[in-house]
């Protein structure tokens, strides 16, 4: 039995040296000392052993046992060496090598505008704020001092969620005026950016979803002037000095008196064509001086306070800046459109 051992090491050994990778190695560990494997072969021919012999062959089944497995582990670790250089080798990277084009985008054009506006109110001290796009019928509408009869309320132009009407996708972001009035201490500068929804026909300048600015200013002493000067001014900032515009006047339920701010059409230069359906000029805000009842309503003396809004859309301010002819080419993601820019 002492020769059968030894046979098996030397055999074992030198199978386990010249095995080529770790499925021939385990092939070897079930083949030598696996349940069927050689040494448990051996093993059981101890029955035919005399008792004084039997411990000194199970010593030396031990050392075998412990010869092999030591063998297996060491060539197992030289071949996981081994192939872990292959692999590095392999995917080695020639950092000479000229890189592949790596195409960068850009932001779309309306954000650059969005971009541009938000930097000139910041840079007047408005502060920046967000809110909801799902809003309450009361805060689009009841304290923005819009009447129940007004035609804006009807399901043919508002986007509802429930028949009674109190939750709807908001149609303007000036409910962040109502939100700000009554959450944030006197005085208030802020502009309200975000998308709005209206059941509008797709048009040169219109859609069902398109992005609104809002602005408002509340303190002592705040006039019609401030207004026009604050709007002149930002129009300037975005198209450039001389910049035609005019206000006409209007009606708005949530400021009186209220006017609409125009810019000259940047297509035809005021003659009149498709872009500004023929009147020369495009409608890029409505303005005016806060009512006082949505003043008194949100908690705000009027005899004491009085404030200015607006709200403009942001894609017609896109289509000025980048003399875009058709609002529906900023949705559209056609990237030959958005390349341009």
């Amino acid at each position: 039995m002492r020769e059968m051992m030894q046979k098996l090491r030397d055999a074992s050994i030198q199978a386990i040296l010249e095995s080529e990778n770790v499925e021939s190695l385990e092939a070897l560990r079930v083949k030598y000392l696996g349940k069927k494997g050689e040494l448990t072969g051996i093993l059981r021919q101890m029955g035919k052993l005399s008792a004084e012999e039997r411990p000194a062959m199970g010593q030396l089944a031990n050392q075998l046992r412990a010869d092999i497995e030591s063998a297996i582990d060491a060539r197992r670790s030289e071949l996981m060496s081994a192939m872990m250089e292959k692999k590095l080798e392999l995917e080695a990277i020639d950092v000479t090598l000229p890189s592949e084009d790596v195409r960068v985008g850009h932001k779309h054009p309306m954000y650059n505008v969005l971009d541009q506006i938000k930097d000139i109110f910041v840079g007047m001290g408005f502060e920046i704020v967000d809110g909801p796009e799902v809003e309450l019928a009361d805060y689009n509408f009841t304290k923005l001092n819009i009447e129940d009869t007004h035609p804006s309320r009807e399901w043919t132009d508002t986007f509802y969620f429930k028949d009674d009407s109190s939750i709807l996708l908001r149609t303007q972001t000036s409910p962040m005026q109502v939100h700000a009035m009554e959450t944030k201490p006197l005085p208030i500068r802020m502009i309200a950016p975000g998308r709005v929804y209206r059941k509008d026909e797709v048009d040169a300048t219109h859609s069902p979803m398109f992005h609104q600015i809002e602005g408002m200013v509340i303190d002592k002493g705040v006039t019609m002037a401030d207004l026009k000067a604050t709007l002149n001014l930002v129009v300037e900032k975005i198209y450039g000095k001389g910049t035609v515009t005019r206000f006409r006047p209007h009606h708005f339920p949530f400021t009186e008196p209220s006017c609409e701010m125009d810019i000259q059409c940047h297509k035809c230069g005021g003659k009149g064509c498709p872009t500004c359906k023929g009147q020369g000029w495009i409608e890029v805000l409505g303005a005016g001086m806060v009512h006082p009842k949505v003043l008194a309503g949100c908690g705000i003396d009027p005899e004491i306070y009085s404030g200015w809004a607006f709200g403009m859309g942001l894609e017609r301010l896109a289509m000025g800046e980048y003399k875009i002819t058709d609002l529906r080419l900023i949705f559209e993601n056609d990237v030959r459109f958005l390349e341009q820019f």
